[in-house]
């Protein structure tokens, strides 16, 4: 009889364990957005020194959004779930009058899951180091969503779609 229980609890487990693996359940990690350098580009911006976020942020930001995204963008800001918006932050080297692409310090992604992501406006962050897959976000709210707060009125984004 005990083993039977067991063995049911255990089943049940499984089951469960199962479900949130193939639904998502658990996992707020948002994933890095391969190939986003294929997607629309919508556009640049350069921080330079005296910008307060430049010890963060500055350099070269290009803009990229998935297809869901842009639809988000050209809508006014109103961003569907599914829409991924990457940074992609670049080293601004400045020689012989000219700015130009230095190494990569971060790619940047906010990835739009309303169920998912509740406490953050419906949008998960995550940087990635470099060239590689190291994750640096450590507190979604505090290090990312904390700033975009301030844009509530464009639903938690900063660039806005230039037609």
């Amino acid at each position: 009889m005990k083993k039977q229980i067991i063995s049911r609890l255990s089943l049940i487990a499984v089951v469960f364990i199962s479900a949130a693996f193939l639904f998502g359940f658990g996992n707020d990690e948002v994933k890095y957005p391969d190939g986003y350098r294929n997607w629309t580009h919508v556009k640049t911006l350069i921080l330079e020194k005296g910008h307060p976020l430049y010890d963060a942020f500055g350099g070269i930001h290009h803009i990229y959004a998935n297809k869901t995204a842009l639809e988000g963008y050209k809508a006014g800001n109103k961003f569907k779930d599914g829409s991924v918006i990457v940074f992609d932050l670049l080293e601004a080297v400045s020689a012989d009058n000219a700015i130009a692409e230095g190494n990569r310090k971060v790619v940047g992604v906010m990835e739009k899951n309303s169920k998912k992501y509740k406490e953050t406006g419906g949008w998960g962050f995550e940087g990635f180091k470099g060239d590689t897959r190291e994750r640096v976000v450590k507190n979604m709210y505090g290090e990312c969503f904390s700033c975009h707060l301030s844009q509530k009125e464009n639903d938690y984004v900063f660039s806005v779609y230039r037609k």
